[in-house]
């Protein structure tokens, strides 16, 4: 299977009786802020508090009876982790899911909370695949990876189908790069129904190996990420390299310093919880705002899982 515009649609058709339609916002203030006409999607307001629930049930509900009855697994940091454990929650199957020691207490709650066995590991992308394939061993369960698959990439897409359908007139798409599932899904809708729009990647500086690549365009993986937002501190794969250079238009990065601030910026402006992934957009929007100057732009605010015993301006 590739992904195409086509499984984008059905993935949607398939999993709409089981995710949010979420709604977009807009703020004024921020438009003033950014000199852009920004439409946000609130996938923070998402089941799961993520997008990463449209990638999963579109990847769960897609297995044979046979392959879903052995359960699935998965290693995440967090939200892929939580998505896919309520995703086989749902279709009465076991789940397990691989977490590195260091990963946000609420995010570990949230995959326990929905029924999955959780099993640490330390915090390296190392040990994360040794670990996964020891529980793969094991169990004998399907494994959904948390970007470089196919059926995940499209239904990660739907955000982007369905913000286009909310928000006429784009001349521009946002959203966050972590393994670049989100990233790959988003290109593909866009250039299906609004060919004429930019397709924007963002990142971390501290994590910016989309930036590096597509500058190169080479696949250069990442090796210590040094960022808060902890959602992005994943590598692209081959497959969601070759999609970002297939599709995307440019990859712009942003501090830590801007991050921080455009969450509060966007706590306070819309009067909702976003995580510091979400607001990696925004930030690199407001840092680079010779991109999107005078133009519509659609913001993918990916989720809103925040620990608020640790909010980063405390």
């Amino acid at each position: 299977m590739t992904v195409t515009a086509e499984s984008i649609a059905r993935a949607h058709e398939r999993i709409a009786p089981h995710v949010h339609r979420t709604p977009v916002m807009t703020s004024r203030r921020i438009d003033a802020i950014a000199g852009a006409d920004l439409v946000f999607k609130c996938e923070n307001l998402q089941r799961m508090g993520a997008f990463k629930a449209r990638g999963a049930f579109n990847a769960v509900l897609g297995l044979s009876a046979e392959d879903a009855a052995r359960g699935v697994y998965t290693h995440s940091s967090g939200n892929h982790g939580a998505a896919l454990a309520l995703a086989a929650r749902e279709r009465g199957i076991p789940a397990w899911v691989v977490m590195p020691q260091n990963a946000a207490g609420p995010k570990q709650s949230a995959v326990e909370a929905y029924g999955a066995e959780v099993v640490h590991c330390a915090p390296t992308l190392a040990a994360r695949e040794e670990a996964a394939r020891e529980v793969g061993a094991r169990t004998g369960a399907a494994f959904i990876h948390p970007y470089d698959n196919e059926q995940v990439i499209a239904g990660q897409g739907t955000a982007a189908l369905e913000l286009i359908e909310q928000a006429a007139g784009l001349e521009a798409v946002t959203c966050p790069i972590g393994g670049g599932g989100l990233l790959s899904g988003t290109a593909i809708a866009t250039r299906w129904l609004a060919a004429g729009a930019r397709v924007i990647g963002t990142e971390p500086e501290g994590a910016d190996d989309a930036a590096r690549s597509f500058r190169t365009r080479t696949l250069t993986p990442l090796t210590t990420p040094e960022t808060i937002a902890d959602g992005l501190r994943a590598s692209l794969s081959e497959r969601t390299f070759r999609i970002m250079l297939d599709n995307v238009d440019a990859v712009l990065t942003t501090p830590e310093s801007a991050i921080v601030d455009a969450m509060r910026l966007i706590w306070t402006a819309l009067k909702i919880v976003v995580e510091p992934s979400a607001a990696v957009p925004l930030a690199a929007i407001l840092e680079n705002p010779e991109a999107v100057a005078g133009k519509r732009v659609g913001v993918i605010l990916t989720g809103g899982n925040v620990d608020l015993d640790a909010l980063p301006w405390r």
